[in-house]
């Protein structure tokens, strides 16, 4: 399957914002990522959202070409996606990597369900604006005896 990355780009874009403006609904904080990623790499805040909105682009294709492999249909398929990936890549990576311990639990009791709430927003937005089918593999027709 070929990667429409246009179509990806504003998946992103819709889809990070969407994720940042329910973390200002649930922290009351807007654009806390973008301003950790700074804090953290002692760069300036243009910088951290730069890398926070790549990071959701970088999801968005790996999602486009992993999508059509996952069972599912429109919807569920970008939920099990972040799902897997927050798990995987905010739990058990990124926040460790950013001093928040697993599940960011170093922050709080809440955070790891505000994340999955958050990235959970960040997928509907990729059912929504980047819709696969998902692959079904050929039958080759068997020779006859």
């Amino acid at each position: 399957m070929k990667i429409d990355f246009a179509k990806a780009a504003l998946a992103a874009v819709v889809g990070t914002l969407a994720l940042d403006v329910l973390g200002f609904a649930l922290t009351g904080t807007f654009w806390d990522i973008p301003t950790l990623l700074a804090d953290k790499l002692q760069s300036p805040f243009v910088v951290g959202l730069a890398l926070h909105y790549s990071l959701g682009f970088t999801l968005t294709v790996i999602y486009a070409a992993i999508a059509p492999s996952l069972p599912g249909g429109r919807w569920s398929r970008p939920l099990i996606f972040v799902t897997a990936e927050t798990v995987l890549g905010v739990y058990l990576f990124m926040f460790p990597l950013l001093g928040a311990g697993f599940a960011g639990l170093g922050l709080g009791l809440a955070v790891p369900f505000i994340s999955m709430a958050r990235h959970i927003v960040f997928g509907l937005a990729l059912g929504w604006l980047y819709p696969v089918e998902r692959r079904v593999a050929k039958r080759r027709p068997q020779p006859a005896t």
